[in-house]
């Protein structure tokens, strides 16, 4: 267990201190920053904002498109009258591997570019004075980094990222990074589950609700937990390191309907509080039953958006204003929920996903799973003849990468358990499922997901377009099946479209037959579309055409009832690694990279707003 899994707090008993700012920073493309002592100062450094990727600050290609081990430095003051405590510096992320040092000694390393870790400094600090605070970080690419891809090298010795990946490698301190105290003994994990007594009187907002509880300490006194309603009026309250709760009619979270309950967790010795933490939490259930996805017993129908963080400048860098009009486009066109593709997002957007009532299915970092450059038709064995060894068929897979997916999964489940917003787990993103090997793969992670998440979330991953219903080998293992396609674009394009419209719901009868107790959605779909050209009549990569293909998917929606959710690709338009296959990015938006609509945007609107959210 780690302390990193619990949001950052001030309450009675704990303190926190930004270190977001201008740090130095430097490019290692030698590797030699640890043998010269770069964890005491650099000899060259530049000024560099944190949190933020570092790639579009700079003017120059070499900066960049820089692959390789990279450092970040700042002076830390760290108050002497924390001394007593625990102090500990959180980073929020560091992409992609990261090595901490405090005045020269290391102190921890991280492996993940997306999950919080800590940092313990009491041996190393200087109490009441300023430290040396060095991160050094590598951004490179491999089988066993995730997301996955290669590092290449030019022949100049530079060295090059080659993603497996269709989004950009943005890399750095792209989080927020904070100086905690913490009690010596302390609050490490507060675990909940909810069960709602959905009688003959249940309206969907309101029921009896019961929620187990359990509660990690790094000590041995007592612990009691107090629920507090919007009101900060005490509606329940236990003692005990574990137990359940009891909440009258309780006000449940629904999709847009959000509602939040405070638990106030405390380690006490009598009548002194030792420690205190609280997490803002929603009750409700998820569940898959009769080929339909359930919150509260209801059925919903999800309309929302595959996802990235980006952003101009700030790259994949933490902006809480680009994410809070990120909410407002979706509210304003109607969604109810969303994919963190490909990628666990921000804790703080998971915050605002609570609050706003969305459903998320939560993406691990498991994205490029096969033996390609680029997410295009050349990424599954389905689509050769001689059946090449695939991604899953490599003995490094199933050994050294499927560790570090393990562990990922632990450290995300961890992190995000408590969010009533995270209402699914999706742990692969379009990976080749045509060979027998993914299938051990799969139930492998799989099992250990169902194992350490209480709430038994459905699970599920994004199935690739080349590997169709009757090729994919591995679906046995979701809970429903989620369909990343591209009919209208990669696949029957332009005048082909009509054929697109007829495959498509081949593939779908197909899939219902192999799996007819299991709901279907789509997590991608969509049109690369250039805001401002508009053709009479439509041609491919005009706000027209993608209408036109909009269109045709709500067809193929509207035709099954065992649909339950269409969430296009993607919210906005993003930046990629440049290519022939892209103009400045992938261009799928339904807004533009600086949040502006284009034309499908106010079809969906039309077409979303008019469905409701609940069904019945």
């Amino acid at each position: 267990m780690s302390f990193a899994s619990l949001y950052p707090r001030v309450t009675a008993t704990r303190r926190i201190q930004s270190m977001n700012g201008s740090w130095d920073f430097q490019f290692d493309p030698e590797s030699c920053g640890v043998k010269e002592g770069w964890a005491n100062g650099l000899p060259n450094p530049t000024d560099m904002p944190v949190p933020a990727s570092f790639a579009d600050v700079f003017t120059d290609k070499y900066s960049r498109e820089y692959t390789g081990d990279f450092w970040y430095v700042t002076e830390l003051f760290v108050p002497g009258e924390w001394k007593d405590g625990s102090v500990d510096i959180r980073f929020d992320s560091a992409t992609h591997a990261a090595t901490v040092f405090v005045n020269g000694t290391e102190v921890a390393r991280h492996e993940g570019g997306f999950l919080p870790f800590v940092a313990h400094i009491n041996d190393v600090v200087k109490w009441n004075d300023y430290n040396t605070v060095a991160v050094r970080l590598n951004n490179e690419l491999s089988w066993q980094t995730l997301p996955v891809g290669e590092t290449h090298t030019l022949p100049d010795g530079t060295k090059t990222s080659a993603p497996y990946f269709d989004f950009y490698n943005y890399s750095g301190l792209q989080r927020n990074v904070s100086l905690l105290y913490t009690p010596n003994e302390r609050i490490e994990d507060l675990d909940v589950v909810h069960h709602i007594d959905a009688g003959p009187d249940f309206n969907g907002v309101f029921a009896d609700a019961r929620v187990d509880y359990r509660v990690a300490t790094s000590g041995d006194h007592d612990v009691e937990v107090v629920v507090l309603d919007e009101c900060g009026i005490e509606v329940a309250r236990a003692e005990g390191r574990e137990g359940t709760i009891d909440i009258a009619d309780a006000h449940l979270w629904n999709l847009r309907a959000a509602y939040l309950y405070r638990f106030v967790v405390r380690i006490k010795d009598g009548d002194d509080v030792i420690d205190e933490y609280f997490d803002e939490i929603g009750i409700r259930t998820v569940e898959v039953k009769d080929c339909r996805i359930l919150v509260n017993g209801r059925e919903v129908y999800l309309k929302g958006f595959g996802r990235h963080e980006d952003s101009d400048i700030h790259g994949r860098g933490f902006d809480p204003v680009v994410n809070k009009r990120d909410y407002e486009d979706m509210k304003w066109i109607g969604a109810n929920s969303f994919r963190t593709s490909h990628y666990p997002y921000a804790e703080e957007q998971l915050y605002e996903a609570d609050r706003d009532g969305f459903f998320v299915i939560d993406e691990a970092p498991t994205v490029g799973m096969f033996k390609s450059t680029m997410n295009f038709l050349g990424a599954s064995g389905a689509v050769s003849d001689e059946k090449p060894k695939t991604f899953f068929d490599e003995e490094s897979v199933q050994t050294e990468t499927l560790a570090v997916h393990r562990r990922t999964l632990e450290e995300m489940v961890a992190r995000d358990k408590r969010h009533a917003s995270v209402c699914a787990w999706s742990l692969l993103n379009e990976p080749d499922t045509t060979s027998e090997a993914a299938v051990a793969y799969f139930e492998n992670i799989f099992d250990l997901v169902a194992e350490i998440d209480t709430q038994r979330r459905p699970k599920t991953y994004a199935s690739i377009m080349m590997a169709p219903a009757g090729v994919d080998k591995t679906h046995h293992v979701a809970d429903f099946i989620m369909l990343n396609r591209y009919h209208g674009w990669y696949v029957n394009g332009g005048y082909a479209i009509s054929k697109g419209l007829i495959d498509m719901k081949a593939e779908l009868e197909r899939w219902h037959e192999l799996e007819p107790d299991k709901p279907v959605m789509f997590s991608e779909y969509g049109a690369d579309t250039m805001a401002g050209v508009h053709k009479l009549p439509s041609v491919m990569w005009s706000e027209e055409y993608q209408v036109e293909v909009f269109r045709m998917w709500s067809e193929i929606f509207d035709s099954y009832d065992w649909i339950v959710g269409e969430q296009p690709w993607n919210l906005n338009d993003f930046q990629t690694t440049e290519g022939i296959m892209r103009v400045n990015g992938n261009k799928k938006g339904l807004f533009t990279r600086d949040r502006q609509p284009k034309m499908a945007a106010f079809y969906l609107r039309d077409r979303w707003t008019a469905i409701p959210d609940y069904k019945g």
